[in-house]
């Protein structure tokens, strides 16, 4: 009899990125695979604060044991919340906690402080964390910094479970042009404005092209203008995937400097489009797959060293695409078949 399973997202409407990809591929994947597989999304809200501890119990009052009658023989929890769903063989594959309660509490990438009542909530949160994590059948994460950081906060030892980027069937590679490539959503933990930055250290014929939209846009752009490289920037905005592999392809090579990215689709899209990879040591995840001086690049996180390394690549081209090759070898054994069989082993 075919296995039934069914894959929890928490989504902010109107916003896709690496998580709602992540689960869409990982549906299409468990039905190639022979299961009967659909997903549940509720929409995600975290302002005001409180209203985190709603969207918890929202997920806590459902039940995925059955639907229409038929029994659901496992589900796959993702990102907080959906690991508060209720299932007796539940199997969460994390993608990340509430960060801004755990480690970027007190940084401007989280609106929490160290203030009495923000800690009261942390610590509401994070017992709850425990609890319903702690009823997973089966617990992975999606890289070893999220491990780590489980590991940290909540005394909880996981797996690390890698998967193929989105692309991985359509990247190609290229000749090594005359820009690097930043590709993500324009948001203040993705440090675009340091690659912008950068390009005032390099030389005045290299180019950047920015794949992605975000609120920072405007900010951006701004940006480029204060550095007196607007000329040689280029939004594209969101773009098909079509667009975004030849991007990929003709890049010099691609730039991520997240702060404490959690796994990082870009770094093994650029690497199975035999492209190096620039990041920064706080990188975080992409810092799994980047070996500084064999397939990228890994600079300290300021505008200075990152054009440094850019200017390296632009002035041997041979180099980079050795690094390419490289990077390719390390993307290329990562596949879906060890994360099915990993996930719902026993189902």
């Amino acid at each position: 009899m075919t296995k039934t399973v069914l894959v929890c997202e928490a989504q902010v409407p109107f916003v896709s990125g690496g998580a709602e990809l992540l689960v869409r591929n990982l549906v299409d994947q468990l039905r190639r695979h022979g299961y009967r597989a659909d997903r549940v999304s509720l929409p995600f809200k975290w302002y005001p604060k409180e209203e985190l501890v709603a969207q918890t119990a929202a997920w806590r009052l459902i039940d995925l044991s059955e639907a229409n009658g038929e029994r659901i023989d496992a589900v796959v929890a993702t990102k907080f919340p959906t690991y508060f769903v209720r299932h007796p063989h539940k199997v969460t594959w994390l993608l990340h906690q509430y960060r801004a309660i755990y480690d970027l509490c007190g940084t401007p990438y989280s609106e929490f402080t160290h203030s009495e009542a923000d800690v009261r909530l942390r610590d509401r949160l994070m017992a709850l964390d425990n609890e319903m994590l702690g009823e997973s059948r089966r617990l992975f994460t999606i890289a070893k910094n999220t491990s780590a950081r489980l590991a940290r906060f909540n005394g909880i030892t996981a797996e690390a479970l890698y998967h193929p980027p989105p692309l991985a069937g359509q990247l190609t590679s290229g000749p090594y042009g005359d820009y690097v490539l930043s590709v993500g959503r324009l948001e203040a933990n993705k440090r675009v404005d340091l690659i912008v930055r950068a390009l005032a250290h390099t030389d005045r014929t290299l180019r950047l092209v920015i794949a992605g939209e975000g609120l920072l846009r405007r900010q951006l752009e701004e940006t480029a203008i204060a550095c007196g490289v607007e000329s040689r920037v280029t939004f594209t905005g969101g773009i098909p995937d079509d667009q975004l592999v030849r991007l990929y392809a003709g890049a010099l090579a691609v730039v991520f400097p997240p702060f404490d990215e959690d796994y990082g689709y870009v770094t093994l899209e650029a690497f199975l489009s035999r492209k190096p990879v620039v990041t920064t040591t706080d990188a975080g995840g992409p810092l799994e797959f980047v070996i500084d001086g064999v397939n990228g690049f890994v600079a300290e996180p300021t505008p200075e060293s990152i054009g440094t390394t850019l200017a390296v690549l632009f002035a041997d081209r041979a180099r980079a695409r050795s690094m390419g090759d490289a990077g390719f070898d390390r993307a290329r054994p990562i596949t879906w078949d060890g994360v099915v069989e990993c996930l719902l082993d026993g189902v």
